[in-house]
């Protein structure tokens, strides 16, 4: 296999599958300040997509008009609700599917017809346990909110710090999350335990990813494989900062791998099906 990293690449945002998108706002909107960014109604999908301080944004995804396309229903179906994408955006997405070839992935989905919006993605067989949507867009577009769609409450704001990625080889997570996808490595360390170890990838723009894994040279059980249940990769946590918590309701120190000192948990998301959401009190 080959890995030339795909040159202009970025992470774009992190989508997650729910049944309704009123499932989400309690938690993305009313805790963490999410703001409507763009969306619509597509066949067999509606995307909200919502940006938080730092313009990194997570788009939630419901079903929509599923007679003529029922993939979100089936995943839903399947997995039930929780994250289903990744999305890198690039400048040249047929030099970009050249080197996902050579790398040893073969692109699905891969439609490249419309000259304002052009796509394909990596399977989550190949892609550690998560879709991987590669896109290459014409420009960025602001639709307006539908009826209903809440905004936060003045004040209520945080930043999306991190997708947190759990791998059963972190070897191979950096293969295709930095080697191929073009991450750079900002940060590593290890849990309290030394059970897991994680690094911390980032982008140009605000997305990061911070791979976790068990310690292979440690005895002690890793929360990663009670995680991952066998699986080559699974999404389990997003993790925010938060400059003023409007409540510290519920929280408790998060005993999470990858995670600062006085990380803490907000809880488990039903919603968006992520066992918890991290907060981190910055300059506190």
């Amino acid at each position: 296999m080959i890995f030339n990293v795909i040159k202009d690449i970025q992470l774009d945002h992190v989508a997650t599958a729910v049944e309704n998108w009123e499932d989400a706002w309690p938690t993305v909107v009313g805790v963490l300040g999410g703001k409507w960014k763009s969306g619509g109604f597509n066949l067999g999908f509606a995307p909200a997509q919502l940006s938080f301080a730092n313009d990194m944004r997570i788009e939630v995804l419901m079903p929509s008009d599923v007679e003529h396309n029922d993939f979100l229903r089936r995943f839903l179906d399947h997995s039930g609700p929780g994250p289903h994408h990744l999305t890198f955006k690039v400048h040249d997405i047929e030099a970009a599917l050249d080197e996902v070839r050579s790398a040893g992935f073969e692109p699905t989905g891969v439609s490249i017809g419309n000259p304002w919006w052009k796509e394909a993605f990596i399977h989550p067989k190949q892609a550690l346990g998560v879709v991987v949507q590669i896109a290459q867009s014409a420009g960025s577009w602001f639709v307006p909110p539908p009826k209903g769609v809440p905004m936060p409450k003045e004040g209520v704001n945080s930043e999306l710090l991190w997708v947190g990625h759990a791998v059963s080889d972190i070897n191979r997570g950096l293969e295709l999350f930095r080697d191929l996808l073009g991450g750079t490595e900002l940060a590593s360390g290890s849990c309290d335990d030394g059970s897991s170890n994680w690094i911390e990838l980032s982008w140009k723009g605000p997305g990061r990813i911070r791979l976790i894994a068990k310690n292979p040279d440690s005895e002690v059980k890793s929360p990663v494989e009670d995680w991952l249940k066998g699986r080559s990769g699974r999404i389990c946590h997003l993790a925010f900062g938060v400059q003023d918590l409007q409540s510290s309701e519920g929280l408790h120190e998060s005993g999470l791998p990858g995670m600062p000192d006085g990380a803490q948990v907000l809880g488990v998301s039903e919603a968006l099906n992520l066992p918890v959401i991290i907060v981190r009190a910055k300059g506190n």
